[in-house]
Parts: structure tokens; C-alpha cells; sequence
């Protein structure tokens, strides 16, 4: 008789969890700002602070001034955005906010 196949299903979550922890305990201070500036300010989406950050370095009108270091927020955004998708979870969850 075959043996039963064990459910990975639990040990996956517990895989992902451990990445997603490891991953938001190395957050910079810098990086956790944008994290809960993504949360108070844009809806909890990136592309509209993205959008500002650009706009900011073209000259465009935007709604926020973050830092002067935009392009390492533009860096820092889009390493978490990758983040997010391939871990499928919102760092905004992770997050303790103010």
C-alpha cells in the first residue's frame, strides 16, 4: 500500500512566512518609510508614489516630497514591489504603522 502524501501545503506557508519575515527584519528605516508612506498616502499601491517620484526628478508636478534621494526610493520601491509579487503578500501587513 502506497504511503499517503504529506500536505505541503502548511510547510509552504510556513516557508514563505519565514522569507517574508527575514525579508521586512532587514528593512532599512528608509525602506519602512516608504512602506507606510505607500499605506497613508497612495492607497497602499506603489505605482502612484512611483509616479511622484518620477514626475519630481522630470520637473513635473507631484503630491509629496519624500527625500532627496529619489532615485534610492525609486530603487527601494521597486525591490520591495518585486518582493510583494513574487511572495504575493502587501509589506504594509509586516509593517507596524504610526
Amino acid at each position: 500500500m502506497a504511503e499517503p502524501i504529506a500536505n505541503n501545503d502548511s510547510e509552504d506557508r510556513a516557508a514563505v512566512s519565514k522569507v517574508v519575515k527575514d525579508f521586512v527584519n532587514g528593512l532599512s528605516e528608509e525602506s519602512r518609510m516608504l512602506v507606510v508612506l505607500k499605506a497613508q498616502l497612495y492607497g497602499g499601491m506603489w505605482e502612484p508614489m512611483l509616479d511622484d517620484l518620477k514626475n519630481r526628478l522630470n520637473g513635473k508636478p507631484y503630491i509629496f516630497k519624500l527625500a532627496n534621494r529619489i532615485q534610492d526610493d525609486i530603487e527601494r520601491i521597486e525591490q520591495m514591489l518585486e518582493f510583494e509579487a513574487e511572495n504575493n503578500v502587501d509589506l504594509v501587513d509586516y509593517i507596524d504603522l504610526p
